[in-house]
């Protein structure tokens, strides 16, 4: 999977990625930290990547609908620790079906995974 990370993730999650076969880019090593949300999400779009994210500004889904775009998964915990964020990250990536979340709308608390799919016609 071809995966945009957002500065308020770990870089550790993007080696704990890579070593799990994704095809990760961060923001901070494109150059990207400070950017507007509009120009992190434009660059996603534009290389077809899956946005991780915990900004909640990403949390709109009728501004970024199911099916309108390549894929943003919100990480939601209490108490986002850099531990916590990888480890839940990386539980994602090892037990669910990530491959299918493409295009989707998936939001991830600690105990919880929904996914928001696009709508058949």
């Amino acid at each position: 999977m071809k995966i945009k990370l957002d500065e308020n993730l770990p870089l550790q999650t993007a080696t704990m990625l890579a070593a799990l076969g994704h095809d990760v880019q961060t923001v901070r090593e494109e150059g990207l930290t400070g950017s507007t949300d509009r120009a992190v999400w434009e660059m996603a779009q534009r290389e077809e990547r899956f946005l991780i994210t915990q900004d909640l500004d990403f949390s709109d889904r009728r501004r970024f609908a199911p099916g309108t775009h390549h894929g943003i998964l919100l990480i939601r915990l209490r108490s986002p620790s850099r531990h916590a964020l990888i480890e839940r990250v990386g539980g994602l990536f090892r037990t669910e079906d990530t491959v299918g979340w493409g295009g989707c709308f998936v939001v991830a608390t600690e105990r919880k995974v929904r996914v928001r799919r696009a709508q058949q016609k």
